[in-house]
């Protein structure tokens, strides 16, 4: 409107001066109730400009006093908008610093002002209840947002956080649920329900969880790839222990397909290999573990594959270790292995000389135990006995063979394997439960005397490492014509056995 009175008027104001301009000015006459009224055209135009000006300056006035009960209203509500604003932003603030008492205070007047936004009010409230650690405020607090559709994801997270906290797993498994179907990618909801999964021993569940949130981008398929394995090893090692044939089959199946999708989680490899053996097909397990080996090399792997067989003599097992590492020589392990098949063929000498590549290697207990029984077998037991004390104040390795003669590998319980799920999954390295609570194990160190004794170690033959014999593994060997002098042997190293055990 303004704008086109001000067309009217500029239109008006041009005639008049191009009148004036042209000398042609013209007449006009007005006869109005008697009244009549001689003048020139361009008069005539100034004076209806001049009264367009103030007819238009009066109605505004008009409209600006018509309008005034509107502005203000506007103004008294963006002077309350700017109250709840900072009223708001402080309340936040005091809740980040953890001034409860400001943060508490803040809220009960937002709550007073926010008209407009009672969501903000709501969620400051709960967030105040929380830092005051009021459980019940903040709990009525997160349930009234659940009426606000942009709150409730929020809403559900809070009241999945006051669940877990009173230990309520039930009721947070639920309200994850509800804010797993809300948002395709809240990553904490398909936590919850994961962890939830676990410390139930539902590993099938788990594995469908875990291909969910890598169709949802939640995570990378390599976490995804590495949790399904772990979570099949779990649940081969839940079969194997119900002692069913048919379980057991399943059971092979699994750690079969765990070993297939990562070749370098040993416990699936193991496991498989220990069931196929089961089954009779120790050629099919050796490929296994030596396929786990090329991928990553691991004690257990090599001690699965010496107990593939026990009826065999040490020089032929011995070739079968050598074998193993080389198949991946620049591994530590395999360096390991080298020295262990030269022990277990009863060459001492060319086990130290194997051994004096591990010298560069951090000193543990394992490795010192190793150069002990290396030395001890090449005929320098002073040597052993030094590498024995150093080893007794070494710190230990996790070699995942602290198990008894008669145990089984990866004897987890039901919460260890979780927990070796999700590490494994996160990180791609293998945890060991039972090493990290410090459960008593198999020390590493030869048991050899501490105190020198003289004695003619030229006359006797390196010990072999295990106690096997000369002969076929399983059958009665036959005695010596003359006895070696007794001498301190080394400790015979553990064996991943077959048999099944009670867990630890």
């Amino acid at each position: 409107m303004i704008r086109s009175a001000l067309i009217l008027i500029l239109i008006s104001l041009a005639a008049a001066i191009v009148l004036s301009l042209a000398g042609e000015s013209g007449r006009a006459s007005i006869v109005w109730l008697g009244w009549r009224a001689d003048m020139t055209a361009a008069a005539l135009l100034l004076i209806i400009l001049l009264a367009s000006l103030l007819a238009f300056a009066a109605w505004r006035l008009v409209l600006w006093v018509a309008d005034a009960p509107r502005r203000a209203a506007a103004a008294r509500a963006e002077t309350r908008r700017r109250q709840e604003l900072e009223v708001l932003t402080r309340g936040f603030t005091a809740v980040a610093a953890g001034d409860v008492a400001e943060a508490r205070r803040l809220a009960a007047k937002a709550a007073d002002l926010t008209a407009e936004a009672p969501a903000l009010a709501r969620l400051l409230s709960a967030h105040a209840a929380e830092a005051a650690e009021d459980s019940a405020a903040a709990e009525a607090a997160w349930t009234a947002m659940l009426a606000f559709p942009d709150l409730r994801l929020a809403a559900r997270r809070g009241l999945t956080t006051l669940a877990l906290n009173r230990g309520d797993r039930a009721s947070a498994v639920q309200h994850a649920e509800a804010a797993f179907a809300l948002a395709r990618t809240a990553r904490w909801a398909w936590r919850v329900l994961l962890e939830a999964r676990l410390e139930a021993s539902d590993w099938e569940a788990a594995r469908d969880l875990l291909k969910t949130g890598q169709e949802r981008r939640i995570v990378s398929p390599e976490v995804a790839e590495r949790g399904r394995a772990a979570l099949l090893a779990a649940s081969a090692a839940q079969l194997d222990l119900t002692g069913d044939a048919r379980a057991r089959s399943r059971a092979a199946d699994f750690a079969l397909e765990a070993a297939r999708l990562q070749p370098g989680f040993a416990p699936g490899v193991v496991m498989a290999a220990r069931l196929l053996a089961a089954q009779g097909k120790a050629g099919r397990a050796a490929q296994v573990i030596e396929t786990a080996w090329k991928a990553a090399p691991h004690p257990a792997l090599w001690m699965a594959l010496r107990d593939l067989k026990t009826r065999e003599t040490p020089r032929e097992r011995a070739g079968r270790l050598a074998a193993l590492a080389a198949l991946n020589p620049g591994a530590r392990e395999s360096r390991i292995l080298m020295v262990e098949a030269a022990l277990t063929g009863g060459d001492g000498d060319r086990a130290q000389d194997l051994a004096r590549a591990l010298e560069s290697e951090p000193l543990t207990a394992r490795i010192a135990g190793l150069m002990a029984r290396t030395a001890f077998a090449a005929g320098r037991p002073d040597e052993a006995r030094v590498w024995r004390g150093r080893g007794i104040s070494a710190p230990g390795e996790a070699d995942w063979s602290d198990l008894d003669p008669e145990g089984r590998a990866f004897a987890y319980q039901p919460g260890d394997w979780a927990r070796l799920a999700v590490s494994f999954a996160e990180t791609g390295e293998l945890i060991h439960p039972r090493h990290e609570r410090r459960e008593p194990g198999l020390s590493d160190l030869p048991d050899l005397p501490m105190s020198y004794a003289e004695q003619d170690f030229t006359a006797l033959e390196a010990p072999a490492p295990f106690p096997i014999g000369e002969g076929l593994q399983g059958e009665e060997e036959e005695e010596p014509e003359t006895a070696p002098p007794p001498v301190a042997p080394p400790p015979a190293r553990r064996r991943l056995a077959r048999t099944p055990r009670d867990a630890k």
